[in-house]
């Protein structure tokens, strides 16, 4: 059984799901002091340097990649985004591509001694690609999966923002667990458990929160008609901006990039097409899968994963 006083604990019965009879490799929880007083946070998973780090998507953290990492078979870290799991927020609540990327980038400096299989999802996706543009040595292979610049902000990532929206408070984490699955979030019960307990924390006061930032922006948001109006006049333009500078650090990328693309994720049929136009050396894989490809094809997209870091 899980030990609620430890993160790692579900470990054994994430590896036991999908039938591995290796040994569970050794987790460590990592944090890295950076100049204005902030703090990275990281997992590291087994004794050896890590070969693949990961990134994840808003709204989730580290430990997304868990089953990922158990079928990969690799040393592997999977770093907290800032605003995100263990890693502290930012002030200013800027918390996009391009200015993640200088945190994760000196994390990857200091916690990787060669250059990685960068593999991100979502924001993580194009995180990745702003570190790989500007930092080509910590990257040898970019695996961004199911985002692309200028994704439309009311398809599907909608439904996280109203997910999100709630109280920024909870009596307990099993309503939490309950609000994830009324929004058909988490899977099964056990998984939005395990989920809600990684992406949660108790404060002092016996309360319940979420960890990463984001809740905590949509509630205001929610709460306030004027600066719900004030977002909206703001989106179309600042949309565009990062559109094309996420659009120019896939063109600078000059390792070897692939696009993981959900079947039944976030991007349609246009947004792939725009993509192999607008990056035409990148390669396109498919997975049958919805947007967090991680939780719902951990198996394949690790083998997937695997075959590009044995590759030399």
């Amino acid at each position: 059984m899980s030990d609620p006083a430890d993160e790692f604990s579900f470990l054994p019965d994430q590896s036991a799901d999908i039938g591995l009879d290796a040994p569970v490799p050794r987790g460590e929880r990592l944090t890295l002091a950076l100049d204005d007083g902030r703090t990275l946070s990281a997992l590291r998973y087994g004794q050896a340097a890590p070969e693949v780090t990961f990134l994840h998507g808003a709204g989730l953290n580290a430990h997304t990649w868990d089953t990922t990492i158990l079928a990969l078979g690799l040393p592997a870290l999977a770093i907290d985004l800032p605003g995100h799991g263990d890693s502290s927020w930012r002030a200013d609540a800027a918390y996009t591509g391009r200015t993640l990327a200088p945190d994760v980038a000196e994390g990857m400096a200091a916690w990787t001694d060669r250059p990685q299989v960068l593999v991100g999802q979502s924001l993580g996706g194009l995180t990745a690609a702003a570190v790989a543009a500007s930092r080509p040595e910590l990257v040898r292979e970019v695996v961004v999966i199911d985002i692309t610049p200028g994704l439309d902000p009311q398809g599907g990532a909608s439904q996280l923002r109203q997910f999100f929206a709630g109280p920024t408070d909870w009596a307990s984490r099993d309503e939490l667990v309950e609000r994830a699955l009324a929004f058909g979030l988490g899977g099964s019960r056990t998984a939005a458990e395990r989920g809600v307990f990684h992406n949660s924390r108790v404060r002092a006061d016996g309360r319940v929160e979420w960890k990463h930032h984001f809740a905590h922006l949509a509630n205001a948001m929610a709460a306030s008609s004027e600066l719900a109006e004030e977002a909206a006049s703001r989106t179309d333009a600042l949309a565009s901006v990062l559109s094309e500078s996420g659009w120019t650090d896939l063109a600078d990328i000059t390792a070897p990039l692939t696009l993981v693309r959900g079947t039944r994720g976030y991007l349609t049929d246009d947004d792939t097409l725009t993509f192999r136009e607008r990056v035409p050396a990148a390669s396109v894989v498919e997975m049958e899968s919805g947007h967090n490809v991680q939780e719902e094809r951990p198996v394949d997209l690790a083998r997937f994963v695997a075959g590009l870091a044995r590759r030399r």
